[in-house]
């Protein structure tokens, strides 16, 4: 019986002599790349490489919880970014329900971005 291909990057299906078996939990790297398609309008960086996201917690069940953070109190897109989040989660296979948070302690400060981020944004 040969094995299935599969292309580099790509992640791996589990098998039985039936097929495949259909994943039922819900994937972290999923959600986390689900979050990385969240940009700050103002911003040219997605918010979990400007070090936005605190957390992320799932559920046996399906149920995502993320705390997330903004640049500052008075972020013009407070009230966008954390629907922009769950919406963007929701999208995730076997997702059930999504809670964002937002949190304020501690406070974000330009040491929570990616490398890549502080080289987009010129922050060193």
């Amino acid at each position: 019986m040969s094995e299935p291909v599969t292309q580099p990057g790509a992640t791996h299906e589990a098998w039985s002599p039936e097929g495949p078996i259909p994943p039922t939990k819900v994937s972290e790297v999923a959600v986390l790349d689900a979050i990385k398609t969240v940009y700050d309008p103002e911003i040219p960086v997605d918010i979990y490489e400007l070090g936005l996201i605190y957390a992320v917690e799932i559920e046996d069940d399906g149920a995502v919880k993320v705390d997330m953070t903004l640049t500052t109190p008075s972020c013009p897109s407070a009230q966008e970014l954390p629907g922009m989040v769950e919406e963007a989660v929701k999208t995730v296979s076997n997702v059930t329900s999504v809670k964002v948070e937002i949190v304020w302690d501690p406070p974000w400060d330009p040491s929570r971005m990616s490398e890549d981020a502080k080289l987009a944004l010129n922050v060193y």
